[in-house]
């Protein structure tokens, strides 16, 4: 039965993403969801999601304060090719760099970094929170199901700016693009929270467990 890890290196409350992948993985057949901190579990894994909420630099130092756990997920994601997703700042460590208080360093598995949001209306508030319009940039077997004008649930001060366009699946418009959905490989990333973006991202939920890249 396949096993999906929901990586736990105390980054915020996970609680409401476990409910959200138990609830899709039973409707759609799609084996286990296990939170875990454990090497071994996520090295045994079929797919890995990792969160984060808060700082870029806090969430990094966090990571990696877990012995084995950013190295079993890294052998997992870039030699196995395991399905690999990062919500929210678990997305933004997929970059090479993040620039968040501090330069931080990043997974560098998908080229760019991480920017602070600069809306061309003075007037939008930094962070960029509620929701807001997809538009849906590339066809991905992730986003099956979702067309531009999907609403999705943000909260952010900062956004991953891809170096290769080939890597922005989606976007979201605040008085410029803000990236939404980044994918490379046998890796996607959301900006956006799709445990609290109800059916759209319970419908990205359920494809990535059944994603087969």
């Amino acid at each position: 039965m396949s096993l999906t890890a929901l990586v736990d290196y105390d980054s915020g409350n996970l609680h409401s993403a476990q409910k959200a992948f138990e609830r899709m993985a039973h409707e759609a057949g799609h084996g286990t969801i296990v939170v875990t901190s454990e090497p071994d579990v996520v090295a045994r894994a079929d797919r890995i999601v990792l969160p984060g909420d808060g700082a870029y630099p806090s969430c990094y130092a966090a990571l990696h304060r877990f012995s084995g756990l950013f190295e079993a997920i890294e052998e997992a994601v870039t030699t196995r090719a395991v399905p690999f997703m990062g919500i929210c700042i678990g997305m933004h460590m997929m970059a090479t760099r993040g620039l968040e208080f501090e330069e931080t360093p990043g997974f560098g598995w998908v080229p760019g970094e991480v920017v602070r949001i600069t809306p061309a209306d003075a007037s939008l508030k930094v962070p960029h929170m509620g929701w807001n319009d997809l538009v849906i940039d590339q066809p991905h077997a992730v986003l099956d199901g979702i067309q531009t004008g999907d609403h999705a649930y943000f909260v952010h001060s900062y956004h991953f700016k891809v170096a290769n366009p080939a890597h922005l699946l989606a976007h979201a418009d605040y008085a410029g693009p803000v990236t939404a959905v980044i994918g490379r490989d046998n890796m996607v990333g959301t900006q956006f929270h799709p445990e609290k973006s109800q059916a759209t991202g319970l419908r990205i939920i359920s494809n990535f467990l059944g994603w087969k890249p």
